[in-house]
């Protein structure tokens, strides 16, 4: 059984929205930092976005503006709002707990991933 499970992907044309959702362990969200990474065809995996230990946000430059990481830990879910969605952001997208909290740095260990959701965007 899949620790980060992700859902929320489709296919939608250039311009539209999606909201992808990862559902994972208290454990993970209570020591580990959790971004959205996403990998495309013949390219290598890339981080999308991530929310640090200190509350703050990290954007790959080119989805500034356009898309917003948010988490709710209370359930233990990480969300990716994704707004005009281009063809470049074609790829599966997946869901992490890659980095530790600083606050647990030497105790924990994170490395966790989930399965993967598809996100296609046709022009």
């Amino acid at each position: 059984q899949a620790l980060l499970s992700e859902s929320g992907g489709g296919s939608v044309q250039a311009g539209g929205s999606l909201k992808l959702s990862c559902v994972g362990t208290k454990y993970i969200f209570m020591n580990c930092e959790m971004g959205w990474y996403r990998q495309a065809p013949g390219k290598e995996r890339e981080l999308v976005s991530r929310i640090n230990s200190d509350g703050t946000t990290t954007y790959t430059d080119s989805v500034k503006g356009r898309f917003a990481i948010s988490q709710d830990s209370a359930r233990s879910e990480l969300y990716l709002q994704m707004n005009s969605l281009e063809s470049d952001d074609t790829a599966v997208y997946y869901c992490a707990g890659d980095r530790t909290q600083d606050k647990m740095a030497g105790y924990v260990r994170c490395n966790y991933w989930g399965q993967g959701t598809q996100v296609t965007v046709s022009s």
